[in-house]
């Protein structure tokens, strides 16, 4: 193979306070973190009510961080000082705690006025009834790109709008690739046969314990998506059914292995290891390999913990398939109640965050960078240099997005979980690639069926 004509960097100078600052804040792609401080169900912050002169009282529910929940507190304030006929009540938790509070409250009749959704969890709680059609109210999304605003669109409804975006990416350290003596790629047209094989010579031309790629299977299911989609499938239908076949499955897996045969990849066990200890004890985070596969938002963190420039990259195949894999993910979305005593007010409230400056400003990166071009573009001289690189690659790599995955089908959590079990059965050799996916596929039609 000819080594590819070297691609221009993007420097990332990194600053230490910034990165000590909010390296704990980007441990996943949707921005989960933890928050021991809640709101009880029985507070003021529960209630949904009308005051004199017409004033309405609505409740904001969300999941994440302490510096989270001090950011949005910011953010109702300066709402309500704009709308003083509007009163927001905060309703807070962590990640885990927030799914199951959640369905406690809909169930009950006392689902949040303005809730943080997932894209995972979106369907379900639609098809229930749970959540009103954006559509029909006054939410300005003309400067939200359509494949964006299309991932909360179904059933012949708007039932979220995603407030930010991600990008899957391969971060890069480049001084791997230069001390293994291999050029970095040109990532608008490498396949996966050359991604296999600079990852070998990688690892072949430096020194033990310094590998290629962090690569293990398929963990994620974002990472099957991705493949999906190039090979002209997806991950789920519009009907929220399995949406690939099972041969496109067992091609994956058998890359993987075989790149962990050459060595160009940790072992199993090691892998797995790797991939449990989070982005910032990732190989490129620990100078010990040249990509990691992760989100756009998580670069911060793992420059930091690399302390060294990192690069990022579009997946290998991307041009050599039916079509592109990649796509802008929801960092999270905005719903509303179908039984908010005050949809009107919800409505305000959802339609300034995502598209008043101010809120911008405030915001920021917290959920993704914003959805909106304007108010992205508005704060851009705000952002951190890392989240500025990560900013100008989403732009880079959204000419070629054509499109969003389907949304996903309910049970699709628990799907992931599936997908994690199965992907350690097929890669420490306890059954076939071809066994595992067509397993998956019946198991993963049982959970959503």
């Amino acid at each position: 193979m000819k080594n590819p004509s070297p691609r221009p960097r993007r420097p990332l100078l990194l600053r230490a306070a910034a990165l000590a600052a909010i390296g704990s804040l980007a441990l996943t792609a949707c921005g989960q973190g933890e928050n021991p401080a809640d709101t009880s169900d029985d507070s003021p912050a529960a209630d949904s009510t009308e005051g004199a002169d017409g004033e309405a009282t609505i409740r904001f529910s969300w999941w994440g961080s302490d510096a989270r929940h001090q950011l949005n507190q910011e953010l109702i304030e300066a709402f309500e000082a704009e709308h003083p006929d509007i009163t927001v009540t905060p309703d807070y938790t962590d990640w885990g705690g927030y799914w199951d509070k959640l369905a406690t409250q809909t169930a009950g009749g006392d689902t949040p006025d303005v809730l943080m959704q997932e894209e995972r969890f979106l369907r379900e709680y639609a098809d229930r009834g749970v959540l009103a059609d954006l559509s029909e109210y006054d939410i300005d999304t003309s400067q939200i790109e359509e494949s964006i605003v299309s991932s909360g669109e179904f059933n012949d409804g708007l039932w979220g709008i995603p407030t930010g975006v991600n990008v899957r990416t391969m971060i890069a350290d480049p001084q791997i690739f230069e001390e293994a003596g291999v050029e970095m790629p040109d990532d608008t047209t490498w396949t996966w046969d050359d991604y296999h094989e600079l990852m070998v010579q990688i690892s072949e031309n430096t020194p033990e314990g310094v590998w290629g790629a962090q690569d293990f299977g398929i963990t994620e299911s974002v990472d099957m998506t991705i493949w999906a989609r190039q090979h002209g499938q997806d991950l789920w239908d519009e009907n929220g059914e399995i949406g690939f076949e099972p041969e496109t499955m067992a091609a994956m897996w058998e890359r993987s292995l075989a790149l962990i045969e050459a060595g160009g990849a940790p072992p199993v066990s090691t892998g797995l290891e790797i991939d449990a200890g989070g982005p910032e004890q990732s190989l490129v985070a620990t100078n010990s390999g040249a990509l990691s596969p992760f989100w756009t938002n998580q670069l911060e963190a793992i420059a930091g913990a690399a302390g060294r420039d990192l690069e990022l990259l579009r997946y290998p195949g991307e041009t050599q398939f039916d079509r592109p894999g990649l796509y802008l993910k929801p960092a999270m979305a905005l719903s509303m109640s179908a039984d908010s005593d005050h949809p009107e007010a919800a409505a305000t409230f959802i339609d300034w965050m995502l598209n008043s400056p101010e809120a911008g400003e405030i915001i920021l990166s917290d959920r993704g960078l914003p959805a909106n071009l304007e108010v992205r573009e508005h704060i851009m001289d705000q952002l951190s240099e890392a989240e500025q690189q990560a900013a100008t690659f989403i732009e880079e790599v959204s000419a070629d997005i054509p499109d969003s995955p389907n949304t996903p089908p309910r049970g699709a959590g628990e799907v992931n979980d599936l997908l994690k079990r199965v992907n350690e059965e097929v890669l420490f050799g306890q059954t076939t690639p071809q066994e595992g996916a067509e397993r998956f596929i019946s198991e993963a039609a049982s959970i959503t069926g």
